[in-house]
């Protein structure tokens, strides 16, 4: 197993029209021995190209790839000792599941003892034993994902790349082999850097996520960190489902504490039945207000998950209560969105049952304030705070 360190990687790609397109910017980033990090962001921010630089399959412009201290910038894929497994399966149609697995053996010279040793043992971890004789299209989209895993694993290599490899696969195989992977990490203790758009395969297999925007990394930390203390906007509002909810405003001073006061982002298009909303004025807790001092007469960003606001006339200790218009209600079994309209914002609550309400109803809801993120305006960073039960933490 390798360690992998990469600093300060960039890589500019010419555009069509002469540009420079940045598909990677100034990244750094370490993957320890035996981990199980997932590198997570939107299409197009640059986490497949990261992927491609640490496999050698292209050319930093700047920056270093470093596999156990040695910096590989400069050695060809082949000799990097990883294993890449790629988003199409890249299985050859004419080989058996057992030819597509040994054949990367057959190439390093390793005996057919050997190899066949090695792809029973895979088949046997992946559940492949009864399809080795199989070709590719006789074999399901999850079985030609194990077959693509089973080829990597084979090679035993120090690091093992995975390039969204289950994108192509419907939710229920993504569950199945998002629980075959993390039993195959645990199992046989890789290194592995896992790529992939989905927020929940990021947070069910990560040990740590690092991640990206714009090809930057924007955080590295552990799955539950990174819901709990984004240390930005762009974090915050990536994981979850549905995402936080944001509120622009300023913090002001009355006699009794300080308040976070929305400044509506636009004006609601009423309708006469509609009551008039009064501007969400929100008490901070005492142990926010000596930190948002300094934030007194600025603007800030208010982020609350949609599951720390419910229905409720009555504020307990540590709650708001405000007043809001339901604008859309969807039953989904178990638990209902109910999306809503302050007099300035649209936002959504997380609630488990909205029996009997209905669209243009005004509705009381109480805020969990203990759990509030605070963003500053400018810089859409975490806003530095220890509260009863979160902590949220500058990112410099």
């Amino acid at each position: 197993m390798a360690r992998v360190v990469i600093e300060n990687l960039t890589k500019i790609f010419a555009g069509p029209g002469g540009d420079c397109i940045r598909a990677v910017q100034n990244a750094s980033l370490t993957v320890e021995e035996k981990e199980l990090l997932v590198l997570v962001g939107p299409s197009g921010c640059g986490k497949t190209t990261t992927l491609r630089l640490i496999a050698g399959l292209e050319e930093p412009t700047s920056g270093t790839v470093a596999i156990d201290g040695t910096v590989v910038n400069h050695v060809p894929p082949k000799d990097r000792d990883i294993a890449m497994v790629f988003q199409n399966y890249a299985l050859y149609p004419h080989m058996s599941a057992h030819e597509n697995m040994a054949f990367g053996l057959k190439l390093r010279k390793v005996s057919q003892t050997e190899a066949d040793r090695r792809v029973q043992e895979a088949a046997e971890t992946l559940d492949l034993a009864g399809c080795l004789q199989r070709r590719p299209q006789e074999l399901s989209g999850g079985q030609r994902q194990r077959v693509a895993l089973g080829r990597a694993l084979v090679r035993r290599p120090r690091v093992l790349l995975l390039d969204e490899p289950l994108s192509g696969l419907d939710a229920r195989l993504r569950a199945q082999m998002r629980r075959q992977i993390a039993t195959l990490h645990d199992q046989l203790r890789l290194t592995i850097i896992y790529v992939t758009h989905d927020q929940l395969e990021a947070m069910t297999l990560g040990q740590r996520i690092a991640v990206m925007k714009e090809g930057a990394i924007q955080e590295v930390a552990d799955p539950i960190r990174l819901y709990q203390r984004p240390g930005n906007r762009f974090v915050a509002a990536f994981f979850g489902s549905p995402p936080m909810n944001f509120f622009d405003g300023k913090i002001v001073e009355n006699g009794s504490g300080l308040f976070f006061q929305e400044e509506p982002r636009y004006q609601l298009r009423r309708q006469a039945q509609r009551p008039t909303l009064p501007i969400l004025s929100l008490r901070l807790p005492e142990d926010l207000s000596a930190t948002m001092q300094t934030y007194i007469g600025k603007q800030v960003i208010l982020g609350i998950r949609p599951e720390d606001m419910r229905p409720s006339t009555i504020a307990e200790p540590g709650q708001q209560r405000i007043e809001a218009i339901a604008e859309r209600v969807e039953q989904l079994g178990a638990v209902t969105h109910l999306h809503l309209a302050s007099a300035g914002h649209s936002f959504v609550a997380l609630v488990p049952s909205a029996d009997g309400i209905v669209m243009n109803e005004r509705i009381s809801f109480v805020l969990a304030m203990r759990h509030a993120h605070f963003f500053d305006a400018a810089m859409e960073k975490a806003i530095d705070y220890l509260g009863p039960s979160l902590l949220v933490s500058q990112v410099s």
